[in-house]
């Protein structure tokens, strides 16, 4: 009930833009650990990630192509813990780190373009179906992105029945694929609150103190909505480069 109380408390914040400060601003550090540590007794699994070094990224690869937005160690996914004093030992190690969390553990994540994903949280919302945390991420892919966490799909006893994200694409990869991704074993998203080079960041919507929905609750609606703004951009491009005769 406490967690819950500040994650509420905390989001009804007054916030300086879309997305809010999520803990990024001058005096911010507390307010991000406590929502850190209060993800990690969630249930979210987190491993740290680098974070923004003036323009470019905090890890020692020259022109590293996903700045900020990949983990420290190639072993995250056995890294990732819950363990409180763990999540700490980071934190005082590295007070900028960003934080990643594994996906295909304890929860999954689909992750949308942000218009579709505002227009997928208004129709959701208007049937009364249960969304659970839903995190923005603004400026560092052209329009953001929208990540819905859901329950996972786990190991079913039918291997058929899931595929790993390298079957889809690589967590660093969504620019090449603008519609919906589902974040499942082998892949991770950043967890709020996240810095990104210039201005942007990953916050907060809807906090992860909300249950996990089932994902095939909100799958029908997010796709829906992302179909609807792929035909937009498509009919955008075909105005602007009329296709002649």
């Amino acid at each position: 009930m406490e967690r819950k109380g500040r994650f509420s408390q905390w989001l009804r914040r007054p916030r300086s833009g879309a997305g809010g400060d999520q803990g990024t601003g001058a005096g911010a550090g507390g307010v991000r650990e406590d929502l850190l540590m209060a993800a990690a007794a969630a249930g979210f699994p987190l491993a740290p990630a680098a974070h923004p070094s003036g323009y470019g990224c905090s890890c020692d690869r020259i022109g590293c192509p996903t700045p900020a937005r990949h983990p420290v160690s190639f072993a995250w996914q056995t890294q990732a813990t819950t363990d409180p004093d763990k999540v700490e030992q980071w934190l005082r190690a590295d007070p900028q780190a960003n934080f990643i969390t594994a996906t295909g553990i304890v929860h999954d994540v689909l992750d949308v373009p942000a218009d579709a994903g505002r227009m997928a949280l208004e129709r959701l919302g208007a049937a009364e179906v249960e969304v659970g945390p839903v995190a923005t991420s603004s400026g560092d892919l052209r329009q953001g992105r929208m990540l819905f966490f859901t329950a996972t799909r786990g190991t079913p006893d039918d291997e058929d029945e899931w595929w790993p994200c390298e079957l889809d694409c690589h967590p660093e990869t969504m620019d090449e694929h603008p519609g919906l991704r589902w974040h499942c074993r082998g892949s991770y998203v950043l967890m709020p609150p996240a810095r990104l080079p210039g201005d942007g960041h990953v916050g907060w919507v809807l906090g992860p103190e909300r249950p996990l929905p089932d994902p095939l609750s909100l799958l029908e609606t997010l796709t829906d909505a992302c179909a609807r703004f792929a035909g937009e951009d498509q009919d955008q491009e075909t105005a602007a480069w009329p296709m002649g005769r």
